[in-house]
């Protein structure tokens, strides 16, 4: 199976946790040729970032985590080369207000940030997403009804696709993480040579998701 393959199979999976824009992405087109990549679009400070940023959200465990499993350039290769102009700017704004937050809050940059601190910071940028989409669905419903007519002639309703950073570093981090070899092996259930078709099976106690 193609590691393409395996994220849409993943993605669907995930289901309303992913943005418009990643499914766009996934079931679209992610093409080199299509869409120029920036080579330039992150500094490797950010890129050291992004990687500590995943690997926060999935840390080590009993199974390694993101960073082990390469997942911080893996999103660095998504964002630079399958993302929209619009949305590699809100990603890197994201960026930018996780090293600020840090900073404020505990005086250093993230990277240098104990795990607590780390969880501390992710946490009210989470919150705060989840305040801003809300406000914005506020805003998506009052400027709907302004414009149902309008949009009812046109055949067509204008819906929010608005991205936001930590909705997507988030499922980058969950579909960079579980596509690798360390996830699909350590932290799922793995059967590399699948033996008969069994259409019901028991699940026993503490049962591994199976690897796609």
């Amino acid at each position: 199976m193609e590691r393409r393959e395996a994220m849409r199979n993943v993605a669907l999976l995930l289901g309303g946790t992913l943005s418009a824009s990643t499914f766009s992405v996934l079931f679209e087109s992610c093409n080199a040729s299509e869409k120029k990549g920036n080579k330039e679009l992150f500094t490797s400070d950010q890129e050291s970032l992004i990687t500590e940023i995943s690997d926060t959200i999935i840390p080590d465990t009993s199974t390694p985590g993101a960073k082990a499993a390469g997942v911080g350039p893996f999103i660095a290769m998504m964002i630079k080369e399958c993302y929209i102009e619009e949305t590699q700017d809100i990603f890197t704004k994201g960026l930018e207000e996780v090293q600020q937050l840090s900073k404020s809050k505990f005086d250093n940059d993230f990277v240098s940030l104990s795990g607590e601190e780390r969880n501390k910071v992710l946490r009210e940028i989470a919150d705060n997403t989840i305040k801003f989409k809300a406000e914005d669905k506020k805003k998506e419903e009052a400027e709907k009804d302004k414009n149902t007519t309008v949009a009812k002639n046109k055949g067509t309703e204008k819906k929010n696709n608005k991205t936001y950073f930590f909705q997507l570093i988030r499922e980058l981090t969950l579909l960079g993480y579980f596509t690798s070899e360390i996830g699909a092996t350590k932290a799922l259930a793995y059967l590399p040579v699948p033996g008969k078709f069994v259409g019901c099976v028991d699940l026993k106690p503490g049962q591994k998701t199976w690897a796609l």
